[in-house]
């Protein structure tokens, strides 16, 4: 029975990175992530200038 549930849960995070990895490619997503960066960099920056 574990043997069993260690395929499935290996499977299921297989597809999660497949998944994940088809998203990451579409241009939209990708200008989000970089703002988030850019949005997260400038925070730490003010922070480290107080």
């Amino acid at each position: 029975m574990g043997v069993i549930k260690g395929v499935l849960k290996a499977g299921v995070a297989a597809k999660a990175i497949e998944v994940a990895k088809r998203e990451a490619a579409k241009p939209e997503n990708r200008a989000k992530a970089k703002e988030m960066y850019a949005k997260f960099s400038e925070s730490r920056r003010a922070r480290k200038a107080r």
